[in-house]
């Protein structure tokens, strides 16, 4: 990685910069995706500030990063663009510029609910995939982003709910898996020795009344794996992702100590308030009976 200078957040576009939940979510999708592109001829597909390219690019065969916006571009081949098999071109993910079969795998996280022509996308999509390819990518749930919340993202041209996204993978790629992703706070217990694969899940009403096994929550978003012929043999059934600082505890951490602080601080200028309004009203009083 070169020293070239980060591209600003406006929103649209993540940025390795970001920090807390959004950095949790975005790079975990790549972490998720490189284990299915060893060796393979990959596919970025609206790659952006181009990290989770060269995140793959340590294990991939060869990683092609494609993005519209020329900045992006410029600043992914500065930042990345030294490694061998990484690279980097402008190109509208709806009219790609390679030939039918020209990748293994096609990756694109938070891109299709930015277009309106998502028919198209993926048509390209499977086109540039060999016969038994893979496409990784990713979308928010309308349900869980937007109809629950009231929250309105002004860069999402369209978004799915869960039967929509199926309607429109299943006529190109007849094998499909479909995963939930969302921010979790858990309690972690695992096997230092334990067999990769092999996981146990809770989910517990908030008063601990009811316990259900699996996770049961509502995914924020889907991560769809799709093939035309075989999904690969080992999906994982379960992916987990931090950092070992716990950035995102630091921050809630602080946040707590100070409103802490700003409610002890709070309270004492109550109580304060409240004894000059009682001396206020002994003086008033006292004034009132001639006393004063």
């Amino acid at each position: 990685m070169s020293d070239s200078q980060p591209l600003p957040f406006t929103g649209e576009r993540f940025t390795p910069e970001c920090v807390r939940e959004i950095w949790y979510e975005h790079w975990h999708r790549y972490a998720f995706a490189r284990g299915l592109v060893a060796g393979k001829r990959v596919l970025d597909a609206a790659c952006g500030e181009g990290y989770g390219s060269a995140l793959l690019a340590a294990v991939a065969g060869s990683v092609t990063g494609v993005d519209v916006d020329a900045d992006a571009i410029a600043h992914a081949r500065a930042r990345y663009g030294a490694r061998a098999n990484l690279g980097f071109e402008r190109a509208d993910v709806t009219q790609l510029p390679f030939a039918d079969g020209s990748f293994d795998v096609v990756v694109s996280f938070e891109t299709l609910e930015h277009l309106a022509a998502q028919e198209q996308l993926l048509d390209e999509f499977a086109r540039v995939l060999t016969a038994d390819g893979i496409l990784v990518l990713s979308s928010p749930d309308r349900h869980a982003y937007s109809d629950l919340t009231g929250f309105h993202n002004p860069f999402h041209v369209r978004e799915l709910y869960r039967d929509e996204l199926f309607a429109l993978l299943t006529p190109r790629f007849a094998q499909l898996r479909l995963y939930g992703q969302k921010l979790l706070f858990q309690s972690a217990i695992w096997a230092l020795d334990a067999i990769p694969g092999a996981h146990e899940a809770h989910t517990a009403s908030a008063d601990g009344a009811a316990v259900e096994a699996g996770l049961g929550y509502l995914p924020l978003y889907f991560i769809a794996v799709c093939a035309r012929t075989a999904l690969p043999a080992r999906l994982p059934p379960l992916s987990l992702f931090g950092d070992r600082e716990e950035s995102v505890y630091t921050h809630y951490n602080h946040e707590i100590r100070k409103n802490m602080t700003a409610g002890a601080r709070i309270a004492e200028l109550e109580a304060e308030l409240e004894r000059l309004r009682d001396a206020l009203a002994t003086a008033q009083h006292r004034k009132a009976d001639g006393t004063a």
